[in-house]
């Protein structure tokens, strides 16, 4: 692919293609499997010829049944496709979030609730394929070397009652059981904070075991979703993440304010109407 490439500059590409550049360096070096339509898609701005092109389809077809577990589902959009093979290769993610619970650490219900609210045109089969996206990647969890995670919550997350009161408390359970292990720390920012660093919204700080990987910052919003990889970029969100982790109340406050949620999410669907 690199040779395919010729003088075209990644930012080229990234303009051409919308492929970020860090997809693009993970395809190059093998570290992340792409989709069919996006090497049809760089087929088309390399202008492959036809033996180039049948020879780079035949290799991407026999890649596809070698019998590895594939990091992405048909269904899902390229970018976040591109995220969930990223962070299967990642050896520590540091995730802050203002609105969600983070989608490692999300019950089934609460994933299916916050899926079909965001998205309220979604089909049951196009909501029932994110959810099981998800769920497979909370793997990274709990497999032998299992991913280092680090979150950063609002509380305004925790008290918002996606899919209701019942949803909710069982996700505070889940919260609590989670946290409890050592390869998983969570903190929690409280409402009586006020303004902090981590408001204009959420995103994830990447770090891989190869010393040649770069660390890459990921950020979804509503418009697009961004990879940055720039030093200067993961400079600044490395920053902010610390920032945010002194704002917030130590792991063990963070789960005693998580319980406290819990119980009055329970006090409440016991209190008679």
């Amino acid at each position: 692919m690199e040779r395919l490439r010729g003088a075209l500059e990644k930012e080229e590409v990234k303009a051409q293609t919308r492929i970020s550049p860090t997809t693009l360096w993970r395809i190059e070096t093998a570290v992340l499997r792409p989709r069919e339509s996006t090497v049809i898609a760089l087929l088309n701005l390399y202008r492959a010829d036809d033996e180039t092109r049948h020879h780079v389809l035949g290799l991407w077809e026999e890649a596809k049944d070698d019998g590895a577990p594939q990091p992405f589902a048909p269904d899902l959009r390229d970018e976040y496709n591109a995220y969930i093979g990223i962070e299967a290769q990642a050896r520590t993610v540091c995730n802050y979030q203002s609105a969600f619970v983070p989608g490692l650490l999300q019950t089934e219900e609460y994933t299916r609730a916050v899926i079909h609210g965001v998205w309220p045109e979604a089909t049951t089969s196009d909501a029932e394929q994110h959810v099981k996206a998800r769920m497979e990647r909370q793997g990274l969890l709990i497999k032998d070397d299992p991913l280092h995670l680090t979150a950063v919550i609002d509380e305004a997350a925790l008290r918002r009652h996606v899919g209701g009161p019942q949803v909710m408390a069982e996700q505070m359970r889940q919260l609590r059981a989670t946290a409890g292990q050592p390869h998983i720390t969570l903190q929690v920012i409280p409402n009586t904070s006020g303004a902090h660093p981590g408001m204009p919204g959420a995103f994830a700080l990447l770090t891989f075991p190869g010393a040649r990987d770069p660390e890459v910052v990921y950020i979804e919003s509503a418009a697009s979703d961004l990879f940055l990889d720039k030093q200067p970029d993961v400079d600044r969100f490395t920053g902010t993440f610390k920032t945010l982790c002194k704002i917030a109340l130590s792991p063990a406050d963070s789960l005693a304010l998580i319980a406290t949620i819990e119980h009055e999410l329970t006090r409440d669907k016991e209190t008679p109407a």
